[in-house]
């Protein structure tokens, strides 16, 4: 005879859910432009709007411009980024200049804008060794291309910093694919053990390569992924360039005042493919998805939420396109005429001190470029 089944004194079903209901995604401005969310409003002037702005249309001209030169050959791999400006940008306005940023393959605007020259972003796509040495002072990394493996060394750095008492944090980005990686929560659990000043965004742009979101994780969110390492997360609506700046803000200001780390997933979409090395977006991605995001787009969004304020006009962002053009221009001259990379250059770079048969190989190859 089979024995009754004792009712369970807790219901672990229900308490996912309920800490799933809670990741209500944050958003201020609507898709017309409109404040939505006044409370959330971040303090920032009218300047600063105008630069953040101006930073986001530039670095849509800049992936443009990337995209052409690539499909002619002068560029090598390339991440496009359009879509995700505000995701980007604004997260990136919200820091300060003493902050160390690890950033995926996809974020070089973000470095560019934290001090690493255009022409150094091109010879890094180009595979050259200048374009991964950072100027003093301006506290990057290399683009990682492992994916998630950034996340691992951001939480190294975040603790360095805690470390020697800086007032500053480390910050890092990855996509919706990277999250599903064990470098993402060997980080994020780390530095949230020792309470590293560490801001972990995760651009959720719908698709890992072709992977849809939905395939990645049975969470509905990929910000609920902080509760398991104890710290704060954050579901942000990626297209909304003062929702993203007001969460990192937030976040930047709990990890200097001792508080730990926090993780941000912004959601967004990217408009190209994935890189420009053959991937097709049109197998895995419907018109109707295409349409329906672009009316999201960050720039319009807030071009239309600055012309309401009297803060921005067609001619303002024409300069702005014409000023990124010039830039490119120029930077992209200045990286034809760098020196091309020799054997030997790969050999003087890889140790302090050679080692006896790196020597030998090293005399060898003086001898051939020599000729």
């Amino acid at each position: 005879m089979a024995s009754k089944s004792k009712k369970a004194q807790f219901d672990a079903v229900k308490t996912l859910e309920e800490v799933e209901s809670k990741f209500e995604m944050l958003q201020i401005l609507n898709e017309e432009g409109e404040v939505v969310n006044e409370d959330a409003m971040p303090e920032i002037s009218d300047e600063d709007l105008q630069e953040l702005m101006r930073r986001m249309v530039y670095t849509r001209i800049l992936d443009q411009r990337s995209i052409s030169l690539n499909r002619q050959g002068r560029l090598g791999f390339y991440a496009p980024t359009a879509g995700q400006e505000a995701s980007q940008i604004a997260s990136h306005f919200a820091l300060e200049k003493e902050d160390w940023i690890l950033p995926g393959y996809r974020d070089v605007p973000q470095i560019i804008w934290h001090g690493l020259p255009l022409t150094k972003a091109f010879l890094f796509s180009r595979g050259h060794f200048v374009g991964n040495q950072a100027p003093e002072g301006v506290n990057v990394l290399s683009p990682q291309i492992i994916i998630g493996a950034q996340y691992i060394q951001t939480a190294g750095v975040a603790l360095g910093l805690k470390k020697r008492g800086k007032k500053a944090v480390a910050v890092t980005y990855t996509g919706d694919g990277g999250s599903s990686q064990g470098d993402f929560y060997e980080g994020i659990n780390f530095a949230g053990a020792y309470a590293a000043p560490a801001i972990f965004v995760v651009q959720n742009n719908q698709f890992a390569i072709s992977t849809p979101r939905d395939k990645q994780t049975a969470g509905k969110t990929i910000a609920q992924k902080a509760v398991a390492a104890g710290i704060p997360g954050i579901l942000v609506d990626g297209m909304d360039p003062l929702a993203v700046f007001a969460a990192t803000a937030e976040a930047r200001k709990r990890a200097v005042d001792g508080q730990g780390p926090s993780l941000i997933e912004t959601l967004c979409y990217r408009y190209g493919p994935h890189t420009m090395a053959g991937d097709d977006p049109t197998r895995y991605r419907t018109s109707e998805m295409d349409t329906d995001w672009e009316k999201k787009d960050p720039l319009v969004r807030f071009r239309k939420f600055l012309e309401a304020k009297g803060l921005w006009s067609e001619e303002k962002e024409n300069e702005v396109i014409e000023s990124a053009k010039e830039d490119i221009k120029q930077a992209i001259k200045e990286a034809d005429g760098t020196p091309k990379q020799k054997v030997t250059d790969f050999i003087n770079n890889m140790f302090e001190e050679l080692p006896y048969n790196l020597k030998e190989q090293l005399e060898i190859y003086k001898e051939k470029e020599s000729k």
